[in-house]
């Protein structure tokens, strides 16, 4: 029932769009009538409190003829102060974006300080009416559902950063960050409930999380991907990669050699090798030439050379035969790998050095009698 020169309130379909909040430009009064939607709630607030709401579509004249419908609103507004102001709220979920203004510090123990910056998306929705105009209307004085969005996405950044930190402590580098992007989002949905419960808001969702690394550590990443993909370590896979340019550009070509001969000639053939393999059908091509590894640096040379490449150090050691079968074996070793006999049974060219079976009547280096 309506009287006269009283007013009718409503949430202007103009005002809505996808706000969670719409405050009536004027407070409205005793005998006044107000506009509830099938997807809203109209919040009466007043003295920095909650009075009372109507979450029921319906139109509602503010009399004493309807106060068992409307409660407490009817008894509070026929007081001495019959005014009180009407906050209206989105039933409906809300989609969103948030994104970190400042950075995240993440010390980690491979690439040291590295700051991050967290981006998704997320849906919400208004769990308790009275919490969420206490909080903020009473407490922040918002007046926009802008603002109100602007605090929730900043708290979701904080709840990211806390779990991200807490994942940190439990071993998660930022070489880990991107296979558990699903894991974070598990973590930070399960933690919202009781951080967003004291503003009365609810996160059904969070998808889409992206961190974001320094351009420099995000190289550096993706270049450790690829060392454990193609079972090399880091000189191998720059040398790799600097024959691979060289081949791709038939102008640089003598400059891309050059770079694998400064980074090792050997290891140089292992990468040119393990690419050329990894780009054919197994059997179909295998590296020019044999390779060896050096005894005392552990560079990778050709198996023809006699010396490192690398470090200079002689790569095949004397070899001597066996005092029983006669096979060559190294210098030094105690027992033939061929039949098992002792190598002790030796003795040493008294000319040149060589070692030599004590059955041998000339030494198998210089030809002199022993």
């Amino acid at each position: 029932m309506s009287i006269i020169g009283a007013e009718t309130f409503k949430w202007e379909d103009a005002d809505k769009r996808d706000n969670i909040m719409f405050r009536l430009p004027r407070n409205i009064k005793y005998n006044d009538n107000i506009v509830v939607r099938e997807d809203e709630i109209a919040v009466f607030y007043r003295d920095g409190k909650v009075l009372d709401y109507i979450d029921r579509p319906d139109r509602y004249a503010l009399t004493s003829l309807n106060a068992p419908i409307v409660g407490k609103i009817v008894q509070s507004l026929s007081g001495v102060q019959q005014q009180a102001e009407v906050i209206y709220l989105q039933k409906r979920a809300i989609d969103g974006k948030f994104g970190s203004k400042q950075p995240y510090q993440f010390r980690d123990k491979e690439f040291g300080m590295v700051n991050l910056r967290v981006f998704g998306e997320f849906r919400y929705k208004i769990s308790s009416p009275e919490n969420f105009v206490n909080q903020f209307v009473g407490t922040f004085n918002f007046a926009t559902s802008s603002e109100v969005e602007d605090r929730i996405k900043e708290q979701m950044v904080i709840i990211i950063y806390d779990s991200i930190g807490d994942m940190k402590n439990q071993g998660m580098g930022v070489a880990d960050l991107a296979s558990n992007l699903t894991n974070i989002e598990q973590v930070v949905l399960s933690r919202t409930k009781d951080h967003f419960s004291l503003y009365g808001v609810g996160i059904d969702k969070i998808s889409g999380l992206y961190i974001s690394l320094p351009e420099e550590v995000q190289k550096a990443v993706d270049t450790r991907a690829s060392m454990q993909v193609l079972g090399a370590n880091y000189m191998q896979y720059q040398t790799g990669q600097a024959m691979r340019e060289a081949a791709q550009n038939s102008s640089g070509g003598a400059a891309g050699v050059g770079v694998g001969v400064g980074a090792g000639i050997g290891m140089g053939y292992t990468m040119l090798g393990s690419m050329q393999q990894a780009s054919q059908p197994p059997g179909a091509g295998q590296p020019s030439q044999p390779m060896i590894l050096c005894p005392k640096c552990g560079a990778q040379n050709t198996a023809t050379n006699k010396f490192c490449a690398e470090c200079g150090a002689k790569l095949m050691p004397n070899l001597i035969p066996c005092p029983k079968c006669g096979e060559k074996v190294p210098e030094g070793t105690k027992f033939c790998p061929n039949c098992g006999s002792s190598m002790a049974d030796t003795k040493k060219c008294a000319d040149c050095g060589a070692s030599v079976p004590t059955s041998s009547k000339f030494c198998l280096e210089c030809g002199k009698p022993t």
